[in-house]
């Protein structure tokens, strides 16, 4: 007699509910079936069942810590153009998609023009770090700041530093490209000084390490303070030449 397509649930399938073996729980009579017809061992079903779970498990967790981390749209390493800008440390870059400094709470700084690329190799690094079973968060600087200065007046800072502090990478996006007031700087500074030592950060900055005492409301201690923390382990990775959005802009202007 065919099996009907909805049986009714057995004691097996409220075991394994309990036990929150939920693919196994909708799988495994179909695996079963599969292993009479091919006659496999109950070694052969048991081996498959556990590893339909986990992989499973695996896709959820992933789900997971990209949501948490709040990326932009999904970028990745190779759609980067590397022939443009010409001078783009490509090693440098590849080698932090290994993701070896994270275990190690290493940091990077993507230093250079704004339209080179760095956010996208930013969010494509922070897809590449949650493949891997590390917890990130992105965030815009600006963003973070207003955040926590909110979290601030309202007497809830601890509370909110615990978002940016937390991760085993904080992807910090755009410094530099809107000035930091004193309160700005001292909330950023207390991320940066909370994550040293055990946990990455990979910031981008349209500013060279020389002008952070101007950006931070001319602070040079803060400035130097806060690159100390970032380089004491960490590298930067410079990128020197235009715009990628002005490549074709300049090539019209060649050929006028």
């Amino acid at each position: 007699m065919p099996r009907p397509d909805n049986p009714l649930p057995t004691q097996l399938d409220r075991d394994l509910a309990e036990l929150k073996l939920l693919e196994i729980a909708r799988c495994y009579r179909e695996v079963l079936d599969d292993a009479a017809r091919k006659g496999n061992s109950m070694l052969e079903v048991l081996a498959t069942l556990i590893g339909m779970e986990q992989a499973v498990r695996q896709q959820r967790a992933l789900e997971r810590r990209l949501r948490q981390a709040r990326l932009p749209k999904q970028k990745t390493l190779a759609a980067y153009d590397f022939s443009f800008p010409k001078r783009v440390p490509k090693t440098a870059i590849v080698r932090l998609f290994d993701c070896d400094f994270i275990p190690r709470h290493g940091c990077a700084v993507l230093i250079g023009p704004t339209g080179t690329g760095k956010t996208h190799l930013l969010t494509a690094l922070g897809y590449s770090a949650c493949e891997r079973s590390f917890s990130v968060r992105y965030t815009r600087v600006v963003d973070m700041l207003n955040h926590l200065t909110t979290a601030q007046i309202n007497g809830l800072l601890a509370q909110a530093l615990k978002t940016y502090v937390r991760p085993q990478v904080l992807l910090l996006d755009e410094l530099g490209y809107l000035p930091i007031d004193k309160r700005g700087a001292d909330l950023l500074f207390q991320v940066v000084a909370a994550r040293y030592g055990t946990g990455s950060i990979v910031l981008t900055t349209n500013r060279p390490f020389r002008e952070w005492g101007a950006l931070f409301d001319v602070d040079n201690t803060l400035a130097t303070a806060w690159i100390d923390r970032l380089m004491h382990h960490g590298e930067a990775v410079v990128f020197q030449e235009a715009s990628y959005r002005m490549k074709d802009k300049d090539s019209d202007s060649t050929s006028a």
